[in-house]
């Protein structure tokens, strides 16, 4: 018995509509936090001999330094890292002082990005995943043109680029309401999970589009939205059983990897997750609606 997950197409719609407009409306009101690799700005990796102290203790501690927007991260059993506003190195030597008088600490690290620098990075990176997504669209528009009948290879790549949309844009919802809420940052391996995304859901959604392609050859007797029934129905349990070894890896990562791989894994658990769905419930339904909407202007221009 085969599924008809083209039944319910604008049930699909309407659930993603909610993510997406959710995801705007957090970017909107909160922003994101960057990290200060995008920024510019200061860091200091504290490891502690005795119990870490709570957040509360150690920002009241550094509070005569007026330090601006300070992000306090426990890593790991004793680590911290503190990251605030850029400093000098007479500033820096002032803090650890007063630190190593309040507690037994170890300075393992001490770095410093310049503003040009953040600036130069966070420009680069969205300029990457601009040309990511577009040159993602021109390949799959490409590698489709063959079968342009009953739906245009373009629209192929137009519906991967939606769904590639909506696979990035609800991370990066979540990341600026747990910005918020947690101080969790934009940084490098953040980026780096965002744009494994944009590989693993196009992955998946050329699988099924080749299934598509495949099917139009052979059964050309059924109707379009059936061979695209058919064709989700043969990729279902390829696609669920790789999207779920994914998951079980990536959920021990944020469980047991540390601090420092927490928010890339967390990244890459939502992003992996929606695109799993986009790629069945969102492109598919796509390329169905738009020949649905072929078939009815056909129809209405032959009563005319």
């Amino acid at each position: 018995m085969s599924i008809r997950f083209t039944k319910f197409t604008h049930v699909y719609y309407i659930f993603s509509g909610i993510l997406i407009l959710a995801s705007i409306a957090a970017l909107v009101v909160f922003g994101l936090k960057f990290g200060i690799e995008f920024t510019g700005g200061s860091m200091i990796d504290l490891e502690f001999k005795d119990d870490r102290p709570s957040n509360e203790v150690i920002q009241q501690s550094i509070s005569e330094f007026n330090l601006g927007d300070t992000i306090i991260q426990p890593t790991g059993q004793k680590d911290l890292v503190l990251k605030f506003k850029e400093i000098d190195e007479e500033t820096h030597q002032k803090i650890l002082s007063k630190l190593k008088g309040s507690f037994n600490i170890e300075e393992k690290q001490f770095e410093f990005i310049g503003p040009v620098i953040g600036k130069e990075l966070k420009r680069k990176t969205e300029i990457s995943i601009i040309l990511c997504l577009f040159a993602i669209t021109f390949y799959i528009a490409f590698a489709f043109r063959k079968v342009s009948n009953p739906v245009s290879s373009w629209q192929y790549g137009i519906a991967s680029l939606v769904a590639l949309f909506h696979d990035v844009l609800i991370p990066v919802g979540v990341f600026a309401v747990l910005g918020k809420l947690f101080n969790a940052e934009i940084t490098i391996p953040v980026v780096a999970a965002l744009l494994t995304i944009l590989g693993y859901s196009v992955h998946d959604t050329i699988v099924i589009f080749d299934r598509i392609r495949e099917n139009l050859l052979k059964r050309k007797s059924d109707s379009f939205e059936e061979i695209v029934n058919w064709s989700l129905n043969q990729t279902l349990g390829r696609s669920i059983s790789t999207v779920f070894t994914v998951l079980l890896v990536l959920f021990s990562i944020f469980f047991f990897g540390g601090q420092t791989l927490k928010y890339f894994s967390l990244a890459l658990i939502i992003g992996i997750t929606c695109g799993a769905y986009s790629s069945i419930f969102i492109a598919s339904s796509l390329l169905v609606t738009w020949y649905r909407r072929k078939e009815k202007m056909l129809e209405f221009g032959r009563k005319r």
